[in-house]
């Protein structure tokens, strides 16, 4: 029987530097303890400068997703991981917008959503990931079947805003070492905290953020988290799926930041009874409705929700009743030869 030496870069004669995070994790049920601020961010920056071993990451990763991250931990993530993050200068966005879930029972009603902004003059930057979860349709495939690109590079993303006022830039891109986090998904069995934060990241620094969580316990964390960065304006809601999608046949709670203050307010369901779901997600029909050629009673209505939410957060309305009213406009004038 042979036996196999686990190799690591610290002499057995000294601990290494990220032990002590991983300590304060697991060290039992009366021991352990959530990280400071501060520990978060010294922890994730060491992940970020590559000064972690893989057996480390593993075990840090699944002792924060078994209590489940606080609004500290998330705020020193967040920090240390955009102080890695150096976008173009000048480039002006109006609306972050992250994707990192992927849809599996309904099409993907949300880039409609910001089809109609962008051709409202908004300014639309959106970051993601794809693949991490077996049986899901992404954003940055979607984009790939409809014939719309996808930003690689900063130059990319500058370009696509001023030619199309959208772009999608790929946390592959974006941020290398957390999407070799993120797909971790499928060697782990369980998500990360890289899809939490992931979200929080705001690269641009644009002055309204919206955020699709489906979890309920990880929506307050999120508007907490945003309040502490000092971001403007925030929207957190449960997300069809995850993504940043409104689902009309539900009442929608949106959590907020106004300028450091927070709030939260109901959106009604949009229909009485509930729709059946898709038996397949079928993006030639997906395409066919924007078009016009077909309709889609349920995909219609994610669609002026979803918008309606993104308006009244980007200031275009001051209440429900005009932002559904102006989605429903934009919906009914859209640009159909687009697609």
């Amino acid at each position: 029987m042979t036996t196999s030496t686990m190799k690591t870069s610290i002499p057995p004669s000294h601990e290494h530097p990220f032990a002590q995070y991983v300590r304060v994790l697991g060290k039992g049920k009366k021991g352990s303890r959530s990280l400071t601020e501060a520990e978060a961010y010294d922890a994730m920056s060491m992940i970020m400068a590559g000064q972690v071993e893989d057996v480390q990451l593993g075990a840090f990763l699944m002792l924060l997703r078994v209590k489940e991250e606080s609004p500290e931990e998330l705020l020193g993530f967040v920090r240390a991981v955009r102080e890695s993050i150096t976008p173009q200068q000048n480039m002006a966005v109006d609306l972050d917008w992250s994707s990192y879930a992927g849809k599996r029972r309904h099409l993907p009603w949300y880039l409609f959503s910001i089809l109609l902004l962008a051709e409202r003059g908004h300014r639309v930057f959106i970051h993601g990931a794809s693949g991490h979860t077996i049986d899901r349709v992404y954003t940055e495939d979607v984009l790939r079947e409809l014939g719309m690109g996808v930003a690689h590079s900063w130059s990319d993303c500058a370009s696509q805003l001023e030619q199309h006022h959208f772009t999608y830039f790929p946390l592959a891109s974006l941020c290398p070492t957390l999407h070799r986090i993120i797909e971790l998904r499928n060697i782990m069995g369980l998500r990360s905290p890289v899809h939490t934060l992931s979200r929080l990241l705001n690269p641009c620094n644009a002055p309204a953020v919206i955020q699709g969580i489906f979890h309920p316990g990880y929506r307050p964390v999120h508007q907490l988290a945003a309040q502490a960065l000092g971001y403007e304006k925030v929207d957190v809601i449960k997300g069809e799926a995850g993504e940043i999608e409104r689902n009309p046949d539900s009442e929608c709670l949106v959590q907020s930041v106004r300028d450091g203050e927070l709030s939260e307010e109901i959106w009604q369901p949009m229909f009485s009874k509930r729709h059946v779901k898709e038996t397949e997600l079928d993006l030639g029909q997906f395409v066919a409705v924007w078009q016009g050629a077909k309709r889609h009673e349920y995909g219609e209505a994610a669609v002026v929700g979803t918008t309606a939410i993104a308006l009244k957060l980007l200031g275009e309305a001051n209440n429900q009743v005009s932002a559904t009213e102006l989605a429903q406009d934009l919906w009914s004038g859209r640009n159909k030869s687009l697609l």
